[in-house]
């Protein structure tokens, strides 16, 4: 993972419209944007980056990509980051909602065969607090400090920095892994990763109902992790058997064939709790149960 001051990062899509709108603030927070990506926008600049028409142009002219931040339309997404792939380059962050399943499976593909590390779609995207922004993140939310952030959800994301930040405890990096019903990384990639990460300390895990992500994620802490997770869970109020839930986040169990209580509330709470992870009821509760982690750990 090089997510970092000193990574160089490609945005495509900077012509686009979302790219009009947050290059600006990820240049200004620090991120170390080199180059954009607009076919037929080649030769212009914005907000002080070149663009280009190819990536393979950009690299040319800039040298060596660590990450590509997609924000093209979510029918363009596949396109963007086959030809990122192709570039071998090794981190993609894809903001857009809604790409096709089809098209996710393919990505998803290609990132396995060339060990492309992939965040989202539907994400915020990545945020190392101080250092670099990587996407829709209100950097205001964030403090610097060793707390590192894994969420399904992007809004439920910044809640909780916020509640961290303003008790006084900063974050080391938070990741939106994606809302979409098809995403690239998991919980257990980025646990790994904090896990070996020296800058964090503790890690707060934001799940929701709906498939079993929560549900694998509490057997890996178990196995693997050494480290102190809290969680935090949404869908607490939700009716039984309801099927709504965060862009189709929630699949009925009998779909998925793993058994009928898997997805719900009481199902991750179970997990969680035979893992022996605390969760926190409401994201206010979060900030005391971490400060008791890191004091643990610091002892």
């Amino acid at each position: 993972m090089s997510f970092a001051a000193e990574s160089h990062v490609l945005v495509y899509g900077i012509a686009e419209p979302l790219g009009s709108l947050y290059v600006p603030k990820m240049v200004a927070y620090g991120t170390p944007i080199v180059a954009g990506v607009s076919p037929g926008y080649g030769g212009q600049v914005v907000a002080g980056i070149p663009v280009f028409d190819l990536v393979e142009q950009a690299i040319e002219t800039v040298g060596s990509i660590d990450t590509v931040l997609i924000l093209v339309p979510p029918y363009e997404v596949l396109d963007a980051a086959l030809e990122a792939m192709a570039a071998e380059i090794g981190q993609l962050i894809l903001i857009a909602e809604g790409v096709p399943p089809l098209d996710m499976v393919q990505i998803l593909r290609e990132a396995e065969a060339t060990e492309t590390l992939v965040v989202g779609p539907n994400s915020p995207g990545v945020i190392v607090p101080g250092e670099v922004l990587l996407g829709t993140h209100p950097a205001e939310c964030y403090l610097p400090g060793s707390v590192g952030l894994i969420s399904r959800s992007g809004t439920l994301t910044y809640e909780v920095a916020l509640e961290l930040t303003r008790a006084g405890i900063g974050q080391s990096i938070a990741v939106g892994l994606g809302g979409d019903r098809i995403v690239g990384s998991s919980f257990q990639q980025w646990l790994q990763i904090l896990e070996e990460d020296d800058r964090t300390e503790a890690i707060v895990l934001i799940g929701e109902i709906g498939g079993e992500s929560e549900e694998m994620a509490a057997r890996y802490i178990a196995e693997a992790i050494d480290k102190p997770v809290i969680a935090y869970l949404a869908g607490y109020s939700l009716p039984k058997g309801q099927p709504m839930g965060h862009v189709g986040a929630v699949v009925t169990a009998k779909i998925a064939g793993l058994g009928v209580d898997v997805g719900t509330i009481d199902s991750k709470l179970t997990a969680f709790k035979q893992a022996k992870i605390p969760v926190a009821d409401r994201p206010s509760k979060l900030p005391k149960l971490v400060q008791q982690a890191l004091d643990k750990v610091r002892t």
